[in-house]
């Protein structure tokens, strides 16, 4: 499977941005989904996570601003992103594991990633 983001782009605090994933190749149904995030000069962070089944979890500092969602049919994941703060500034990147056997917190584990979109939070 490969994966390609998109999306991003520069808002205001408080301003909303919708990212895509979108999915070539077969075993894209069976995979679970994460978005992470990198700040600049911080570490890879898990921000949400989607199984194949529509199972979602999110980090807590971003629990009731961001959604993350999927549409089989389409080979789409979607990450809705409202009350934007500076701190969601980093580059956004899309990745999946086959299956769900694999813990997604653990960066290692997925099978593949897509290049990443740079999402900007300024005035």
């Amino acid at each position: 499977v490969q994966l390609q983001a998109s999306g991003g782009g520069l808002v205001q605090p408080g301003g909303s941005l919708r990212l895509s994933c979108a999915a070539s190749g077969r075993g894209f149904p069976i995979s679970t989904i994460s978005w992470y995030r990198q700040a600049p000069g911080k570490q890879r962070e898990l921000v949400a996570t989607i199984t194949a089944g529509g199972r979602t979890s999110y980090v807590d500092s971003v629990k009731g601003r961001i959604t993350i969602s999927r549409d089989n049919a389409k080979n789409m994941v979607y990450l809705q992103m409202d009350n934007l703060k500076p701190e969601d500034t980093a580059i956004y990147y899309c990745a999946g594991i086959y299956g769900n056997t694999k813990s997604p917190a653990i960066a290692l584990n997925y099978d593949y990633w897509g290049q990443g979109t740079l999402v900007t939070v300024s005035s």
